[in-house]
């Protein structure tokens, strides 16, 4: 039986901003990917991962949702009796998707209403989102709905606000000397415990204003010179974004990556952002001379996602 394969996602502009009505930017990132199987379940992932399923497959049981969007739970159910798990090789903790490929496998696969991605409308991709955010609520506690969503279209997604997003398409990759990358924190992050920490920073004004005006205003100009291919714009909010970053989400950045944080920023070389919630797994770093900024970063497991 051979199901289709669900790639990871990127956020590339919106992190924790998207909470309160910022733009953001996402892409599916086929390194990584995931597909539903069975097997004998003669191996610890297989059987850890067959398990799992079948705690989710009781929070589906009891999860009410819309008649077009329910879910054939008794097959779920029967096949995860008969072995059935989920194959991936996309990091846990890491910030791309890994519950989102998951969720969107099992939509895919055991929705009673089968849907074509590239059909479908932006009013449907506005109710499939919320129908996403009940699904993968499971695994953090509360979800955008975004992470399956980018993972079931397999498209890159503009989030235009919390109510309303739509397919978009990204400028045409190519071979110049200017990369976007991932770099490895080398640990592990819990989304929980991030959000969290973003609540609570919530609750103070002066970081609600400086949010609102600063971080969600370079975050939008990025996403905006981005797809309108102008760097010169695109880099200059993306330094402000980083510095934003540095100063207000200090417990998200991971630890080891502090000191190179400002370095990019002191010399200009490349600048790094939160990839997802932060608080480990990667880092998005962004260089108009990735051979320059490789060198700066030496000792970092670093993986190019695109070229311009």
């Amino acid at each position: 039986m051979n199901n289709p394969l669900f790639y990871a996602k990127i956020l590339l502009f919106g992190e924790y901003g998207i909470i309160e009505d910022s733009q953001g930017l996402t892409l599916p990132y086929s390194f990584y990917k995931g597909t539903l199987k069975f097997s004998d379940l003669d191996n610890d992932f297989e059987k850890k991962s067959n398990q799992s399923l079948k705690k989710y497959s009781n929070y589906l049981s009891d999860l009410e949702l819309p008649a077009e969007y329910n879910l054939d739970v008794k097959s779920f159910k029967n096949d995860i009796a008969e072995g059935l798990f989920f194959d991936s090789n996309i990091p846990q903790g890491y910030g791309v998707g890994s519950s989102g490929a998951l969720v969107a496998a099992i939509f895919e696969k055991y929705s009673l209403i089968k849907r074509n991605p590239e059909t479908i409308s932006k009013d449907e991709l506005k109710d499939l989102k919320f129908i996403f955010g009940q699904l993968e609520s499971y695994f953090h506690g509360k979800s955008s709905g975004i992470d399956p969503l980018i993972c079931f279209m397999n498209l890159p997604i503009l989030i235009e606000s919390k109510e309303s997003v739509d397919k978009v398409s990204i400028p045409k990759e190519e071979l110049g000397k200017g990369a976007i990358f991932l770099i490895d924190s080398g640990m592990t992050g819990e989304t929980g415990p991030m959000i969290q920490i973003f609540f609570e920073k919530l609750k103070n004004e002066g970081f609600r204003k400086t949010l609102k005006e600063e971080f969600i205003r370079y975050n939008n100009a990025c996403i905006d010179a981005f797809l309108k291919k102008d760097m010169n714009p695109f880099f200059r909010n993306l330094k402000k974004l980083s510095v934003w970053a540095y100063e207000h989400f200090r417990p998200m950045i991971p630890e080891n990556l502090f000191n190179v944080w400002k370095k990019g920023l002191d010399s200009n070389a490349y600048y790094l952002k939160l990839c997802g919630s932060g608080g480990g797994g990667y880092i998005l770093g962004f260089a108009k001379d990735y051979a320059k900024a490789e060198k700066m970063l030496e000792g970092f497991h670093k993986e190019v996602i695109y070229r311009f």
